[in-house]
């Protein structure tokens, strides 16, 4: 009886190489935009976001513990972006973020309702970058820094933007250090009809909360065309109390960048660290805010603690940096959340 023939053994497959790790994080350098520090906590009051030191209770040390350690193990990246380690860097990744990001909205304009199209959402963003210092010189020369040649176009050219001033003084010596007529400075009390239509794009620059109904006006003589909230003096927890209308207004400019420095604070160390959000290629498609500190193993590097899907409140981050505190000192008693002075995310300095 013949045998059946052997069945041919499967081919080998190479294993797979493992991805290599991502690349480290370098630890932006302090100096390069921070003057000094505030001590910020947790609070229920609707008030500054900064403006007091309290220490965490003792009890929230063994809180989520476990929860704390699986958020420590995601990736060491930023989905590709890194937190400025300068001035310049933060800048550039700034101008680049806003110049993709408009890049839609200043070459396919909204279209003005009509009886069969209803009114369409005028293109809102906002921009938060720290400042060495919140003087009308520096943030003069801020805004000259971004604006001036900001690489974006419109219909193959360069868009006039118009730069909107909270106060006269501003408006004259930003007038003064722009050369480039495609920038136009106007105080926002008094900026002209004629001024908003000739503009491509509105940029308010450091306003305070007692200029918000203002900023709506303006809003609404500039639609359909896109406005850019930078450095506004108000924390984020403080539109809360803005009421129905304003509330509603300050919430409708989308965050596309913003960076704030960190100070962890235990009882025998303390860690560097940023809050960071950058949005890719212009597109709000489900990027979160980063939260990454000073790596312990690898000095000068910060490693990722968490993400969150929304921008995270104060006590969200109070809780996540004092359990990993917790979590790597038995002897930590409190954490200290501490946030650069002159972000200008609050906009105002502290004592």
């Amino acid at each position: 009886m013949a045998s059946a023939p052997l069945k041919p053994l499967p081919p080998q497959t190479q294993p797979r190489k493992p991805h290599p790790p991502p690349p480290p994080v370098p630890l932006p350098n302090p100096k390069a935009f921070f003057s000094s520090h505030a001590i910020a906590h947790r609070r229920a009051a609707r008030h500054l976001l900064f403006h007091s030191v309290r220490p965490l209770p003792c009890s929230k040390t063994h809180l989520s513990l476990s929860q704390t350690q699986q958020q420590i193990s995601s990736p060491s990246s930023s989905d590709g972006f890194s937190p400025p380690t300068t001035r310049e860097d933060a800048i550039l990744q700034a101008k680049t973020c806003l110049s993709t990001t408009l890049q839609k909205p200043l070459n396919n304009a909204v279209l003005l309702p009509t009886k069969k199209l209803k009114r369409q959402k005028q293109p809102r963003f906002r921009v938060e970058i720290p400042v060495v210092d919140d003087s009308p010189s520096s943030l003069a020369q801020l805004a000259s820094d971004v604006f001036s040649d900001l690489p974006t176009r419109r219909k193959g050219a360069k868009p006039t933007i118009l730069l909107v001033w909270p106060d006269s003084t501003l408006a004259e010596l930003a007038q003064q250090v722009f050369a480039d007529s495609a920038v136009v400075n106007a105080e926002l009390g008094t900026v002209a009809p004629g001024v908003l239509s000739s503009a491509d794009l509105g940029v308010f620059m450091a306003p305070g909360t007692s200029q918000l109904e203002k900023m709506r006006r303006v809003s609404d003589n500039f639609y359909p065309k896109p406005l850019v909230l930078f450095n506004p003096k108000w924390g984020f927890e403080e539109e809360k109390g803005f009421g129905g209308v304003l509330e509603a207004f300050a919430g409708s400019f989308g965050v596309v960048y913003s960076f704030i420095g960190l100070e962890v604070k235990g009882l025998l160390s303390r860690r560097k660290g940023v809050v960071f959000r950058w949005v890719k290629d212009g597109v709000f498609s489900g990027e979160g805010w980063v939260v990454l500190v000073e790596d312990d193993a690898k000095k000068g590097e910060l490693k990722v603690v968490t993400r969150f899907r929304k921008r995270p409140s104060i006590g969200e981050v109070e809780n996540v940096l004092y359990n990993l505190m917790a979590a790597n000192s038995p002897v930590t008693k409190s954490v200290k959340f501490v946030k650069d002075l002159v972000s200008n995310v609050t906009g105002r300095k502290q004592k």
